[in-house]
């Protein structure tokens, strides 16, 4: 997965909150005093009050419930709840996720509906005025208007809202409002169904919007249409390793049928006559809207997750096996809330997401689940044709039309409001992205109900039950990983991925007039999947999960991993006999760099018979010795790395530079030091199948080929490391290079995890990924081992905390556990026999 959900925390609230809190709060302004010592561990930004730092066993009431609930926590702080109907479950989670992490949730919810600015000033603007026009808020509401009430969806976000309700009025008649609240004096609202559709809504944003269309027009512009599609092509010339290798069905797409919540209503915008003539080609443009500034936080970026199942002899004593592990932002507090969940119609445990009720990975009696991200293409750009003349009209299906209007306020704290005014087409929402005006035509803009899917998901008992409960799955599309209590095994891709008519080009800005529209979505019954295959195994890594004669457009091999993970895992499975969940583990840490497995045997050559300083040949040395680990301690690492990294730009950054290609526009797709996935794809392709590719001679230069420019990219990789690590090449251990950073999502250095050297690379089954100083990785690990009906062996850890109270015991004790490669029992629901404290909660009269 991409800096999904994680990412939306720490990098829009360390810019915003952080900023705002640190530098605003921390050094007072207006009517504010300075925070001080509020912001350093023990108090401060998270806390309500010192009393509230470590749970503790109580007796409460709660008007909301109907009948008794009981909560218990182990000396983890992981929490288990009982209750005797379901709406009462959901109360209790709202209640008891809001206790451990009120301030995440609302900064969630603030950041999903533009409204940061309002607590922090005019720093958040940006991130507010984005979130505006993509119109999360618009799509949560109108998804609310028809979910029913009667529903499981309706019943478990009015319950859950009720519960985390029920602590902000506690809040309210103590005063203990976290300090970030008390100082600023600004309330947060009553929590509503809306709001955690909201926080779903962030989650899809995280995983499924991206910039690739804008992207690869840029390319277009600079590099041309030749090498831009060589060299970012649909296909990758390097060996997939997809999930489903057919055959495929070859059916009718699917007529979207939900409207888009964030797009004007063809029928009623109709500005002039059909007969009016059409804009001609060269019309000059409409005045450009003020560019919209993209965070990072608000996209799709890095994409690293690990599921995988096995089943029959690869798996000991028979049954079948889970192993997954979402790769996302590593922060305090976590992405992760894990909870069990036990009432008539649940029984499930895993990893819940703040702000959603109900489990997102986990299992319950019979089941088990993990999930990556699909990568399929979730949105496209439209190319609206615009006159000067007709300012706010657009020309579509023959005419003009008049463009919707949605007027907001965004209220600023220490500020004056700030107007802001979101066109929409027949598309969505216009936008000014990286230099382009286009309309938004977004997957996670349609309001279906993606949380009734995953609900029916948690009781599903079988893969038939569980496939048709997905079937609802609409947005992000995801690989959902299986694992049964039959021995069964299967994998999913569900989602709507859109498409467009035979000729178009979906990887570019298409044309706004009518004639390159969605004509439907993949059917689900067409989409990729898998069960029971006869290798007894099926991993999903993020990669195409099918073969080239797929009649559907999944995305280009901008969207795709190359499959280096996967090759590590299929070559685990083969490699030994039958595994347990101690193998599990172990393949879930491995720091094995298949890239360097197949690229350093070239490497070696080029540099035989050439004349080497002694630095260099020590270097030499230890790449001839090393096992392809990237482990902390290993100096053969740090110069694999550094030789990768110089390689690539050694190819490419003179054709950057002589075609001006604007890396500067978008650094994290287009800036070569980010290691784009096709060129690295297209230079493993050329180093050992295509030496004498033309793309290794630079224009205008002299003649090279692929081990010219490895020795030329060597000695400087050796230079470099050398001014960097001194002239010991032994001593250039990977841990000096690459570290690992959990930040608090607020920014302070005090509330964060101490940086550590670290092992692990952004493709290696243990990712790292991002810069060198990474946060990003594995964020929940979890395996799962069915032993017998509903009987199994589950263990589960993450990097941070049940809590975000700094002071509390439950901060950031699961680090140390995750980072020894450690694991806790995924306790069952009911499974409270270890609870160090227990809050019996009783309905109120």
């Amino acid at each position: 997965m991409a800096r999904k959900f994680g990412r939306v925390i720490h990098l829009i609230c360390a810019a915003v909150v952080a900023f705002a809190v640190l530098s605003l709060l921390g050094l007072g302004y207006g009517p504010l005093p300075a925070l001080g010592k509020a912001l350093v561990p023990g108090g401060g930004v998270w806390q309500s009050a010192s009393a509230h730092s470590n749970v503790r066993s109580e007796t409460l009431k709660l008007s909301e419930l109907k009948g008794p609930v009981t909560v218990s926590f182990t000396a983890e702080g992981y929490a288990s709840i009982k209750a005797e109907s379901d709406e009462d479950l959901f109360v209790a989670q709202g209640y008891v996720t809001a206790r451990m992490r009120f301030t995440q949730l609302d900064l969630q919810r603030r950041m999903g509906e533009g409204r940061l600015s309002e607590l922090v000033g005019a720093v958040a603007l940006d991130s507010d005025k984005f979130e505006l026009r993509l119109g999360l808020r618009r799509t949560a509401e109108a998804r609310w208007a028809v979910t029913p009430r009667d529903s499981a969806a309706g019943r478990a976000l009015t319950g859950y809202a009720a519960g985390i309700n029920s602590w902000m009025s506690r809040l309210e008649k103590t005063g203990e409002w976290p300090t970030l609240y008390g100082l600023s004096g600004v309330r947060p609202r009553p929590w509503t169904p809306v709001d955690s559709l909201v926080v779903q809504g962030v989650v899809t944003q995280q995983m499924n919007f991206n910039t690739n269309p804008l992207d690869y027009e840029l390319l277009r512009r600079s590099l041309g249409p030749d090498l831009t599609m060589a060299w970012f092509p649909e296909q990758a010339p390097t060996q997939q390793r997809p999930y489903d290798p057919g055959p495929y069905e070859d059916l009718a797409p699917t007529p979207r049928t939900a409207p888009n919540a964030n797009a004007a209503d063809p029928a009623s915008t109709l500005a002039s006559s059909a007969q009016e003539s059409a804009p001609t080609a060269n019309a000059p443009r409409a005045a450009a809207q003020e560019e919209d500034v993209l965070p990072e936080s608000v996209r799709q970026l890095d994409f690293n997750s690990n599921a995988w199942v096995a089943n029959g002899p690869r798996v000991a004593g028979g049954g079948a096996m889970l192993g997954g592990d979402p790769h996302l932002t590593t922060s305090l507090p976590s992405y992760w809330f894990e909870i069990s969940l036990s009432s008539p119609g649940y029984q499930v445990a895993g990893g819940s997401l703040p702000g959603v009720p109900g489990v997102m990975i986990g299992k319950n009696q019979h089941i088990s689940w993990s999930l990556t991200n699909a990568q399929t293409v979730g949105t496209l750009y439209y190319e609206e044709k615009l006159s000067p003349d007709r300012p706010d009209s657009y020309y579509w299906d023959g005419a003009w039309r008049a463009m919707e209007k949605v007027n907001y306020t965004i209220p600023v704290r220490g500020g004056p409001d700030v107007p802001l005014v979101v066109d929409l087409t027949v598309h969505g929402p216009m936008m000014t992205l990286l230099d382009q005006r286009v309309a938004v035509d977004w997957m996670g803009n349609f309001p279906n109900n993606d949380l009734e899917a995953l609900l029916a998901a948690n009781r599903a008992h079988d893969f038939t039950s569980f496939r048709e409960a997905l079937r609802g799955w609409k947005a992000p599309a995801l690989n959902f990983v299986y694992a049964d209590d039959g021995g069964h095994i299967g994998t999913l891709l569900v989602g709507d991925v859109p498409q467009t008519p035979k000729g178009s080009q979906p990887w570019y800005p298409l044309s706004g007039t009518g004639a390159e529209d969605v004509v439907g979505t993949i059917p689900y019954d067409a989409l990729p999947k898998a069960y029971d295959p006869p290798e007894h195994l099926i991993a999903s890594t993020n990669q195409r999960p099918v073969g080239t004669e797929y009649p559907y457009f999944l995305g280009t091999s901008m969207n795709f991993d190359p499959g280096y993970r996967q090759s590590v895992i299929e070559r685990f499975h083969a490699d030994r006999g039958a595994l347990g969940t101690a193998d599990y583990a172990k393949l879930q840490n491995d720091v094995t760099d298949e890239l360097a497995v197949k690229l350093r045997p070239s490497l070696l050559t080029a540099l035989d018979g050439t004349e080497l300083t002694g630095q260099e040949r020590a270097a030499r040395d230890l790449l001839a010795s090393w096992d392809h680990s990237m482990d902390v301690d290993s100096p053969a690492a740090s110069v694999w790395w550094t030789f990768l990294d110089t390689y690539l730009r050694e190819v490419f950054q003179p054709w950057w530079d002589k075609n001006k290609v604007p890396a500067s526009k978008d650094p994290w797709i287009l800036d070569l030091k980010r290691s784009p996935i096709p060129l690295r794809e297209a230079l493993q392709h050329w180093t050992l199948d295509d030496p004498g590719n033309p793309a290794f001679t630079p224009p205008g230069g002299a003649h090279r080929d692929a081990p010219q420019v490895m020795r030329t990219a060597f000695r400087a990789a050796v230079e470099q490391l050398t001014r960097d690590l001194g002239a010991n090449p032994s001593a250039w251990t990977w841990g000096k290079l690459h570290t690992r950073e959990i930040p608090s999502i607020t920014g302070a250095p005090g509330l964060a995890y101490k940086s550590y050297g670290a092992n692990g690379g952004p493709w290696t089954v243990n990712a790292a990924g991002g810069d060198l100083s990474s946060n990003y990785g594995p964020s929940l690990r979890l395996i799962v081992r069915w032993t017998g009906a509903s009987t199994a062996e589950a263990v589960a850890i993450y990097p941070g905390g049940q809590s975000e109270t700094p002071s509390s015991d439950w901060y950031d004790n699961l680090v140390g556990l995750w980072r020894e490669q450690k694991y806790l029992p995924l306790h069952a629901p009911n499974g409270a026999g270890d609870a160090v404290a227990t809050w019996s909660i009783r309905a109120e009269k």
